[in-house]
């Protein structure tokens, strides 16, 4: 019986810490993937937008992009400040924040050597 009791306490605790682990995950939001950025009315096609690629291979924070945002881990869509084709409380249109985040971050990056795209069809693909 005394050779049992440090066995059980320790499966009780590895079977505790597996479900915090599991229950911790799976409260965390999951950013859309893939997801496409449409904004009504725009001359160019529709842009294809992959978190993964943002933020686990190239090492962007989140707050990059969402940076009001109260909670980072329920961010609002970036059309929730910058509106289609006014400003709103300073936040310029969508398309120029969208164009002023990612364009000097691709022309950086390409610059570097790492593949990014850097003219108007590699992102608005037909």
């Amino acid at each position: 019986m005394r050779r049992s009791l440090p066995a059980v306490i320790l499966c009780v605790a590895a079977v505790f810490f597996v479900v915090i682990t599991i229950s911790t995950a799976g409260a965390q939001k999951k950013a859309p993937e893939p997801m496409t950025l449409l904004l009504e009315g725009a001359k160019l096609p529709p842009t294809p937008f992959s978190h993964a690629t943002h933020v686990e291979k190239a090492k962007l924070d989140c707050v990059v992009c969402h940076h009001k945002d109260k909670d980072p881990k329920e961010p609002d869509k970036c059309t929730q400040c910058h509106l289609l084709k006014e400003v709103k409380d300073n936040a310029i249109p969508a398309k120029d924040a969208f164009h002023k985040n990612c364009q000097p971050c691709h022309k950086e990056s390409a610059g570097k050597g790492v593949k990014a795209p850097t003219k108007c069809a590699e992102c608005h693909k037909k």
